[in-house]
Order: structure tokens, then sequence, then C-alpha cells
């Protein structure tokens, strides 16, 4: 028994870590984004395309999370009205722009998905999930520094 335990504890370890890695390349061949299943960085990604997707791949809209409104803060698998929920709304819990248009930087949402939101301003999102990688974090900024469209 103790020898199987050494053997298989080591290689179950492998299988985590690498199914939990996350892609810093411009393509992810992650789930999504595409019918192919690679996703890319854009330069400019729709909203109800490439956010809107991220938000249900990732969970956002469940409802353990922002499905049920975590936080102040509801979001679902519709595009429209994600955007009315997001773009020049104030987050009731901080006081803050969850988008500012053209702004990525300022924009609450990308302080919680970059774990920068201040103490009292809860947790990094997605909570108890791993952090978004670069293609995901890259795109949302993306969109945001374009405007953020309805697109």
């Amino acid at each position: 028994m103790k020898i199987l335990h050494r053997v298989l504890c080591p290689v179950l370890m492998c299988v985590v870590l690498a199914a939990c890695s996350a892609s810093d390349s411009p393509t992810d061949p992650g789930e999504g984004g595409t019918p192919s299943g690679t996703r890319t960085i854009k330069a400019n990604p729709s909203f109800a395309n490439d956010i809107t997707e991220i938000f249900t791949r990732r969970g956002c809209a469940g409802s353990n999370c922002h499905g049920n409104g975590a936080g102040g803060l509801t979001i679902s698998t519709s595009g429209s009205a994600n955007h009315a929920r997001l773009v020049n709304v104030t987050s009731p819990m901080s006081g803050e722009v969850y988008v500012i248009p053209n702004d990525a930087q300022n924009s609450y949402l990308v302080k919680k998905l970059e774990n920068r939101q201040g103490s009292g301003n809860g947790s990094r999102m997605p909570v108890g999930g791993s952090a978004l990688d670069n293609v995901d974090l890259t795109n949302i900024k993306n969109w945001i520094n374009t405007g953020a469209q309805n697109n």
C-alpha cells in the first residue's frame, strides 16, 4: 500500500498542476472563444461574443456567484443586460465605476480581476477560482480601452 501511495500521489499531483496551469501566450487552446476552441487576444473584442463568453465560461453568471447578485452585481448570459449593468455603473459596495470606457486601469472590474481593489473591497475575482489568464484579462482590458462598446 505504501508503494502505491508513493507512486500514485506524485503522478496525481503532476496531473492536477498541469490542469491548473494558466497560459500567458497570445493564444490559448482553452475552451470557448472560437469554434475551434482556441482563444486569442483580440485588439477589439466583442462584448456579446467575447466578454460575455468569459463571464459564462468562468462561472460568473452561475447561481453561486453573480447570477444571484453576489456583491451587488448581477451577471447573466445576456450580453446586453451585462453591458447595462457594468458600463458607467457605480458599484454599491465600493462606490467605484465597474467599467469606465477607455480606462481599463481605473475600472473597478479590472481592479477586482487583478486584486487591486483595495482593503475592505472584498477579494480578487473570481472568488475561489484561479485568476483570469492573460488571454481573458487582456481581452477584457482591450474591450474597455476601445470604448467598452455594446457590440
